[in-house]
Order: structure tokens, then sequence, then C-alpha cells
């Protein structure tokens, strides 16, 4: 495939725009404080009363806000993104007297956001802005105002908003992330935000989920014959047969293993018993344990099956990698 061009100008355009876009995060860091810790206190506030974080942006500033909505809600902080020309059409009706605005405006000046002001002061809503423009009329305005402000834009022109796009979502992230570690979010609790995830799906799906019960349980007892195990292993595919008393208490697995140790010691199959060959006791797990233990248990045993039993060690299921597989949690 042939170049467009042999020069490395490109590439070193390429590698300006992402030091600018690094510099202006960087540039952040330092100005971290009471302000960022006002803000979070407010948001928590309003969560705490059954209110919601309402991102407002127009343009560039939009977009952000409406990813930064979704971060927040996706992180345990219900919130959610109002265009502000829909909103001064009638979308403000979305917004409660518990809610809390958070305003994206690298300029403070927004015509769309101004108009709105009036509206946010008279229902008398906690104001959070990110401006560029801490004397901006956004800033004035806010409770709190996070400065976003940027040295210059990655843009050569210094006018499409690319470092003060990022340093906006960064702004953002890092909201979000606190307020997520000052609300104890953990990880079962994103699990649940994202239920359709592998996280999720590892984090929700339990054994009793994914695993075979009642007739599809292979299971003999320890009186029966090797070859009518291996009859019942086979019928029921899932590369094991438990072995039960009468009971239904586990009292062993048998596997390929077990038949294959069974045939170096000459044993008669039809003669030699389950008893006589089965793997005492086995690994088993819980049903209401996740699928992800179960995987961890295979992996550690290197081993493909196993038994499920209840808290009296009864038998009551029976899994293989194939059933987690289909599960999504391996």
């Amino acid at each position: 495939m042939s170049r467009v061009s042999s020069s490395d100008r490109p590439l070193r355009i390429a590698r300006r725009v992402l030091e600018i876009e690094a510099d202006a995060i960087r540039a952040l860091i330092p100005r971290l404080g009471e302000a960022l810790l006002d803000a979070c206190q407010l948001c928590i506030d309003a969560l705490q009363n059954q209110g919601r974080i309402v991102v407002i942006g127009m343009g560039k500033s939009g977009h952000i806000g409406s990813k930064i909505a979704a971060t927040l809600a996706s992180t345990g902080s219900p919130a959610f993104f109002v265009h502000p020309g829909e909103a001064s059409h009638g979308d403000m009706g979305m917004i409660t007297r518990q809610d809390i605005v958070l305003a994206i405006s690298n300029s403070g000046e927004t015509q769309e956001i101004a108009a709105l002001l009036p509206v946010i002061k008279r229902l008398g809503l906690p104001l959070i802005t990110m401006t560029g423009q801490p004397d901006s009329t956004f800033a004035r305005a806010a409770t709190v105002n996070l400065d976003i402000s940027v040295a210059e834009e990655a843009c050569p022109l210094n006018l499409a908003p690319t470092a003060s796009t990022t340093a906006a979502l960064a702004m953002g992230d890092a909201l979000a992330i606190v307020l997520l570690e000052r609300r104890g979010f953990q990880e079962e609790d994103f699990a649940h935000f994202h239920p359709g995830g592998k996280l999720g799906r590892r984090l929700l799906v339990r054994v009793e989920d994914v695993m075979h019960t009642g007739e599809e349980i292979p299971r003999v007892s320890a009186h029966t014959s090797i070859s009518a195990g291996l009859v019942e292993m086979s019928r029921k595919n899932l590369g094991l047969t438990a072995v039960v008393a009468e009971d239904d208490r586990l009292l062993g697995v048998f596997t390929d293993g077990d038949l294959r140790r069974a045939l170096d010691r000459r044993l008669d199959i039809h003669e030699a018993t389950m008893g006589e060959v089965m793997t005492a006791g086995g690994k088993s797990v819980k049903p209401s344990q996740l699928a992800v233990e179960a995987v961890r248990l295979l992996e550690a045993h290197g081993i493909t099956a196993l038994v499920v039993v209840d808290d009296h060690d009864r038998l009551v299921g029976a899994l293989n990698v194939h059933d987690l597989f289909r599960a999504g949690v391996m």
C-alpha cells in the first residue's frame, strides 16, 4: 500500500495534537481543590434527596455533556443530558426542584444556556459550571465553577474545540469517579447497571442460572457397575457422573480420568462398582455461588465439569465448561 506522502509532517501534527491535549489535562490537576469537593457534595446532597444530575451543553460541549451524563449514570449517580435548545421549548419540564444542573461551556457565555439561567435560579437549583473563562457570566452565576481553561486548542487555527473538550471530558470523569468512591459504589453495583456487558454477566450470573437439573443430572449409586456408570455419563453428556447415596447426598464423582485409572488397574468394568473407582467427595459448588467462581474452580484444578450441591451436600445440579461459555462468563 502506497503512502500519500513520504513526509513525516502528518505524524508530527498528530503527535502535537496529543501533546497539547495531554498538557491540557495535566494543567487541570493543580486546579483540583475545594471547588471539586464542593461540586461533589452538592451532587451527593441532590442525589440523597432523590434528585438527578442534569447535564446541559451546546454544540461540542453538548456531545461531551452527553457522555459525562452517561458516565455518571453508569457509575451510580443518576444523571441525564438535556439539550439547552430543547429545554427552552418544553424540556425544562424534565427537571425537578430536587435536581442539580451541570452546565458545560468553554466560553461561559453560550446564548442557549444563558436563556435557561433565570429558570434554573427560579427553581432554586444548585448550578455547577465547567467553563474555560472563570470570570464569565456562567462562572459568576454558578454555585460552584470548575475551571477547565486550556492554554491553546490543538486546532492550528485555535478555533475548533479540541483540547478544551478533552479537558471538559476529563473533568467530568474526575467528578464521576469521586462521586463513585464517595457513594460507596461497588463492582456488584456496576454489574447491575451493565447487565448486558461481560462484567455484568460475570457478577450477576449464578451457578443456579446455568446448571442442569432434574433428569439432566448424571447420577448413579455407589453399587452401580462401571459400565452402567459410563452409559449414564455418555447419555447426559456433561463429562462426569455423580455418585450419590439413597438420599442424594454426594459421595463422589466419576470422570474420564477415573475411567483411565480403572483401566490401568485392569478392573473389570462389568463387575467393579462406581464406589470402587470414583473420586471421593469431588469438586462441587453451591447454586448461589457466582458462575465465575465455578470457572475459577475448573481452571484451578484443570477439570471441565462440576456437580452442584446444597447446604446439606445433596446433589441438585451439574454443569460443564460449555454451559459457562454459553452464559458468557468464560
